[in-house]
């Protein structure tokens, strides 16, 4: 089946209920666990191969309803890490559903140019097999710099993997002193900005919309990080058709997106623990003797102010020059593997 339907019609009501629903707050990222197939399959006395076939033709049409409404971006979770320990077969069956899935999109590239969207795939890819990475990387390099919409698919991923994997890219940048480590009497280069920053998901926003197609709604490891901060609950969607996203969405309230929202802008908490460092460094005590007053009329003075906003350049400057290292990783990853 084709990732676009260009022969499909919307009709007058649908298009007109779209509209109406657009001229509210709408969500910016929406995040879909499309679950439920193996139970579909059984329903309808079907191999579960042919559920996952029939699961991946419905999430085609919800990425086509979310096109509608104008949602530029759509996080889908297609693959865990804990879906390979099922059986062998289906381990197969889903592998190679995903690497004709990134071959006909290799096929229908000019599609993905006129429609401008962007593919990027999240999660620990090298678990995958060699051929299947080399589809994922050319897709996500073909359509890299599209920017009209963005699709993420969440490949051999759990919210706790990702987690552990940027904890694990902030050590390798402590070790190779790229960004400093929290000492006695010091600030801190580690922040939770900065461990967001090393997400699968950093260069998006937080989800401000969970969908769950099967009715259930824990998180099955799913996004944890980004959907504890900004409080979310999954939304029940059966999927049959593009009226019941219409109803999910008219009854959500969307909220803005927290603080944490990767635009680059550090919390006031971090800001006052530099300050904090610079005032303890200049008059070598902790800043905990100090009174409030006498804490103010320090931070005040403009050795101090001067001597804080060098330490802010240069604390920035470490802190790009480390993104920009796990960015050139990711990068040389994927020319490898297309060179391959």
């Amino acid at each position: 089946m084709s990732w676009f339907r260009e022969d499909r019609k919307v009709s007058y009501l649908r298009s007109f209920c779209n509209n109406v629903i657009k001229a509210g707050p709408m969500p910016k990222h929406v995040a879909i666990i499309m679950d439920g197939n193996r139970r579909f399959a059984k329903k309808v006395n079907c191999a579960r191969s042919k559920g996952h076939e029939k699961g991946f033709e419905k999430l085609t049409e919800v990425l086509e309803w979310c096109f509608d409404l104008g949602i530029p971006e759509v996080t889908v979770y297609a693959f865990s890490i804990e879906n390979f320990k099922r059986s062998q077969e289906e381990v197969d069956g889903l592998l190679e559903l995903a690497r004709q899935k990134f071959d006909r999109l290799l096929e229908e590239k000019e599609m993905l140019q006129k429609h401008g969207v962007c593919v990027r795939a999240l999660g620990d890819l090298t678990l995958l097999p060699e051929d299947l990475q080399q589809s994922i990387a050319r897709v996500v390099k073909l359509s890299q710099n599209h920017t009209k919409a963005t699709l993420n698919v969440c490949l051999a991923y759990t919210s706790r993997h990702e987690i552990s994997h940027a904890v694990k890219s902030v050590a390798e940048g402590v070790e190779l002193g790229l960004i400093r480590p929290r000492q006695a009497h010091s600030s801190l280069d580690v922040t939770e900005l900065l461990l967001e920053k090393c997400l699968y998901t950093s260069q998006s926003p937080h989800p401000d919309m969970l969908i769950r197609t099967s009715g259930e709604v824990r998180f099955s490891d799913f996004l944890l990080w980004q959907n504890a901060i900004d409080d979310h609950e999954a939304k029940k969607l059966q999927a049959e058709s593009e009226w019941e996203l219409q109803c999910v969405l008219d009854e959500t309230s969307v909220s803005p997106v927290s603080v944490f929202n990767g635009n680059g802008h550090a919390p006031m908490s971090e800001l006052n623990g530099d300050a904090a460092y610079e005032v303890a460094v200049t008059n070598g005590y902790h800043t905990c003797q100090l009174s409030q007053n006498s804490y103010k009329e320090l931070l005040a003075r403009p050795h101090i102010q001067q001597r804080l906003d060098s330490y802010r350049q240069s604390k920035q400057a470490r802190i790009i020059k480390f993104l920009a290292h796990l960015s050139e990783k990711q990068s040389h990853y994927f020319e490898t593997i297309c060179s391959n």
